[in-house]
Formats: C-alpha cells, sequence, structure tokens
C-alpha cells in the first residue's frame, strides 16, 4: 500500500486500498440543458461501496482533491463537482438559487452509474455544506448520512446579523470567488500586499460602491443583498432550505466552532432537526471558520460517521453534544443543546465600570460614548470568515479607544463555567434613534489582559424610550472562568468591518451618504445574562 501522509495527518482509519481510479471532468446535464463537470474517485475494491457527494464552488484541484482521494481509500466512491457557473461546469453562478435543483439532477445522474449502489452520503464546510441541506429533504432513504461543517440551511439570517449587514463576510467572500475567476499570479500579488482592495471596499462609504472598489465591477448578489435586507422576503425564502428541515430523515453531523460566523444558525438548524423528532449529532470546538483542527476533525468525525450508518465497525458516541470548554481546555459531552442543567445567572453594570450581581438604580446614568461612524469602533477577533483576523484576542488596545465601554467584576473566588446561549439586556438613552449595540463578553487574566469569549450585535432602529431594553444576543459559549480572573462586559456602538457601520441616519444598506455621530448613555439595569453550569 502506498504511503498515507494525507490520512495520518487527518487521523483518519486505516486505509482499505492505496489505489483509486480518477476520472476527471465528467459531464452531467442539469434538466435546463447545462453541463456540470465533476471527477469520481474510485477505490479499488472488490465490494459494491457508498458514494459521498461534495458539490462545491472552489474548484476541485488540489486540498479538496487529497481529502477526496484519502476518503476513496478508505472504502467510498468518492463524487465532487463544481457548482454551477464555478471552475469549468457552465451556467452562471447564482449563489444559492440553483443548488436544490442542480443536486437532485446530479442524483438522478448517479443513479444510472454502475458503481454508485444506493447508499448517498453528503460531505462540506460552509456553502459546500449549505448544498447539502439544499437536496436532504427530497434525496429520499438513499440518504444515509450527512456531515454538515460551519454553516446553516439558509443564509438569509447570517447576512443580516443582528439586523445590520455582515460586511466582512459578503464582501470578503465576493472577493474570493472573483479571484478564482482571475490569474493566479495578480490574486498570489494582492494576498501578498494584504488585500489592499479588500480594505479599501470594506471601508468604503456607500456600501453600494465597495464591490466595484474591491474588484473593479458591480457584482450582481452583493447589490442585491444591499437591497433584500429582509431575511424573511420571498428572495431568502427561495434560496434558503430551513424549512425543509422537517422532512429531513438522514442521520446529521453538525460540526461547528464558537467563533465561526454560522455558529448560533447551526444551533438553529439543530434545534429544528430537535422539534421535528429528530436527533443530530453536534460538535463544538475551539474554531473559527478555517481552523486547521477544524478541518482535521471533521474529516476524522465525518469518515468514522458515514461508516457507521454504512456497516463499519465504528461505534456512534453515546451522547450526540460534545462541546469543547474553553480555559478548561478540555471536552464535555452532554445529551442536548441548549444544555438542559445550566442555570442563568444574571451580571449586572453597575457605576465606576463594576460588574456585579447587583443592578443599579434604575435609569442612573452609568458612562457615555460618542460612536462616529466615520470613525468606526474596529473589530477585533471573534467570528471572521478569515482565519488570521479571527477567534481570541487580547482586547486592550480595543478597550483603551473612547468608544468603547467596559465593566468589568472583582476577581472571582472560584471557578465559574458557563455553557449555553448568552444574551445582554442594555438601557440606552441616545441622541440618535438609529444607532447599534455591541456587546462582547471577555475573560481579564492576571496580567489584565482582555481576552474575548463571544459577543454580539444589534441595530435599533427608531428607538426613543429609554425604559425599552435592547436585547443582544452573544454568540453562544462553553467557557470556564478561572478562579482570581474577572469578568469583563464592554458596550460599544459597532464592530466594523464585521457589522456594517450604522450612518445614524436610518438610510437603507448601501446608500449611507451622511455619517451622523450618535451619543449612548448606558443605564442602570444593563445586564448580561451567563448560562451557569452546575
Amino acid at each position: 500500500m502506498r504511503l498515507d501522509p494525507v490520512g495520518r495527518l487527518l487521523k483518519l482509519p486505516a486505509a482499505l486500498t492505496g489505489r483509486v481510479r480518477v476520472t476527471r471532468a465528467i459531464p452531467i446535464r442539469m434538466r435546463d440543458g447545462v453541463i456540470l463537470r465533476a471527477d469520481h474517485y474510485a477505490p479499488a475494491l472488490d465490494a459494491e461501496v457508498p458514494t459521498v457527494l461534495v458539490r462545491t464552488p472552489y474548484g476541485r484541484g488540489a486540498p479538496v482533491s487529497l481529502l477526496c482521494r484519502a476518503v476513496a481509500q478508505r472504502g467510498f466512491n468518492v463524487f465532487i463537482q463544481s457548482c454551477r457557473g464555478t471552475s469549468d461546469s457552465g451556467g452562471t453562478f447564482e449563489p444559492l438559487l440553483q443548488e436544490r435543483e442542480d443536486g437532485l439532477d446530479s442524483l438522478d445522474w448517479l443513479r444510472c452509474q454502475p458503481w454508485y449502489d444506493g447508499r448517498l452520503l453528503t460531505y462540506g464546510p460552509s456553502y459546500v455544506g449549505f448544498v447539502q441541506w439544499a437536496l436532504a429533504a427530497e434525496a429520499g432513504d438513499e440518504l444515509k448520512a450527512m456531515a454538515t461543517i460551519v454553516t446553516a440551511s439558509d443564509f438569509g439570517p447570517p447576512t443580516y446579523a443582528g439586523g445590520a449587514f455582515s460586511l466582512d463576510t459578503v464582501l470578503t467572500w465576493s472577493a474570493l470567488l472573483d479571484a478564482q475567476r482571475g490569474r493566479r499570479l495578480d490574486n498570489a500579488v494582492e494576498l501578498l500586499r494584504g488585500q489592499p482592495r479588500l480594505q479599501r471596499g470594506l471601508a468604503r462609504v456607500p456600501m453600494a460602491e465597495a464591490d466595484r472598489v474591491t474588484t473593479g465591477n458591480e457584482i450582481e448578489f452583493f447589490q442585491r443583498w444591499l437591497a433584500e435586507a429582509d431575511p424573511t422576503s420571498p428572495y431568502w425564502t427561495e434560496r434558503g432550505h430551513a424549512h425543509r428541515l422537517p422532512n429531513v430523515t438522514a442521520p446529521v453531523l453538525m460540526i461547528g466552532g464558537w467563533y465561526d460566523i454560522f455558529l448560533p444558525w447551526q444551533l438553529a438548524d439543530y434545534a429544528a432537526l430537535r422539534a421535528a423528532g429528530q436527533q443530530p449529532y453536534l460538535t463544538i470546538g475551539p474554531w473559527h471558520h478555517g481552523s486547521a483542527g477544524l478541518f482535521q476533525q471533521s474529516a476524522a468525525e465525518a469518515v468514522a460517521w458515514f461508516r457507521a450508518h454504512t456497516g463499519g465497525p465504528e461505534a456512534i458516541r453515546e451522547r450526540p453534544v460534545r462541546v469543547h470548554v474553553g480555559g478548561a481546555d478540555g471536552w464535555h459531552e452532554m445529551s442536548d443543546w441548549p444544555p438542559p442543567k445550566s442555570q442563568p445567572q444574571q451580571w449586572y453594570a453597575g457605576p465606576s465600570a463594576a460588574l456585579s450581581e447587583v443592578p443599579a438604580a434604575e435609569g442612573e446614568i452609568l458612562a457615555s460614548f460618542v460612536y462616529d461612524p466615520k470613525d468606526p469602533t474596529p473589530a477585533v477577533g471573534g467570528p471572521r470568515l478569515v482565519g488570521k483576523i479571527a477567534g481570541r484576542r487580547d482586547n486592550r488596545a480595543l478597550e483603551a479607544r473612547p468608544d468603547v465601554l467596559t465593566f468589568t467584576s472583582a476577581p472571582l473566588a472560584e471557578p465559574l463555567d458557563i455553557v449555553g446561549p448568552i444574551h445582554a439586556e442594555v438601557f440606552v438613552r441616545a441622541t440618535l434613534p438609529h444607532f447599534d449595540v455591541f456587546v462582547r463578553l471577555c475573560e481579564v487574566d492576571e496580567q489584565d489582559r482582555s481576552w474575548n469569549v463571544c459577543d454580539g450585535l444589534a441595530r435599533a432602529t427608531d428607538h426613543r424610550d429609554p425604559a425599552a431594553p435592547i436585547r443582544v444576543e452573544l454568540w453562544p459559549a462553553a467557557h470556564r472562568f478561572i478562579a482570581g480572573r474577572r469578568i469583563r462586559v464592554q458596550i460599544s456602538g459597532g464592530a466594523h468591518p464585521r457589522f456594517s457601520r450604522n450612518p445614524g441616519t436610518g438610510a437603507p444598506l448601501g446608500h449611507e451618504v451622511e455619517l451622523r455621530p450618535v451619543r449612548q448613555e448606558i443605564l442602570g439595569g444593563t445586564s448580561i445574562t451567563l448560562p451557569v453550569a452546575p
């Protein structure tokens, strides 16, 4: 058997064969006559084997080709197809729109192949995970298992996270897709220079010009996503698949990261499957969207999951939910999400930048800041699309800005474990009715470094009543605050460019012509609710 460096790197089970026959650029005709291209990795085994279907807009070359070969060596046909309008597939790529029809047409084609034995498996992260949901409800009993990784069944809600616009994610992804069509040398130079065109695009006002600044061309879907700012509109309903989840009967493995851009909506998919009577399996690790650890763990778990559901020797773990607990640096297994035994505990912002379990007087002005959209509060770490700027970061430089407030507890007498959803209620008196509230939970260590645990944003529209709190849904978390360390809550007016800046005028997305500063006073009663684990 040939050397297996990829399998060893990914900690896959032992290969069943070293020989894999690869057939490239296979044409598959869709119902409208468009030809999509795919590669087939067939293991040299004297037995029928199940088929792993991967549909991707990111091409079929390395490193994904190395993964396809390694998975095929474990006893699977691997069939990887380029989505419509990408790589050498025909047609026009309009994100999200035709993945259901193209996926089902591709399944019809598979049914006619002599090597297809009627056992279908689907795999992939991000957009490659979204296309799994596109066909899952209608694939029938052939679909034996799915492995959905850092993804969601509907991209509408994550696009308008907190009611703002996920500018960094959408524009960075637009630049990535555009780069795939460009010359490799030009793209390499742009990357080595730190992507200056993308940085100029992210800073552009109004946002409607950001795509042209970044790529030199107007991107149709970017412009449409600025215009379709309601994730419940017919536009997004037609392109999403959350409404199909109750009809998905295949076993589902979901793998996410605490610093992933899709995590809240991936957990919403988990909840929808549970409500429909299904039992998906869920793993959440200390990862962001492009973590190397995520790539390794998801490949290993997916192969084991597929083998367990197609007659292999692997056993499925007893408890369906497995999460990594930050601070404790360990894994915890549980029966469900959210964990049924976690209890809510409120911590209140108080005078003198204090954070305690005692609320301040109602209406008392605790602190104030001015958010200026001409100099927007920057995003530091957290859930970002690009790994080198994502994840856990020291927040001291951010917290030194005058537009960032912090409220900090006394050193903890004993460890505090939190596992589950987190939200804040912020009482605000603002000089304008249109503004954002960004809340971040941090842990302050013995060297006074402030490390972000999780965060979230809420966009206030025509908010005039300071007695009505603004609810901010933070990313969920699993973290141990170590004894002697302190809990810190940041409050600011944004995190740009992760969230689009609020112009202060109520102008529609893409029409930020006038930028107006807003003063926010944070009032007594402001709190964060933590899910304390026993």
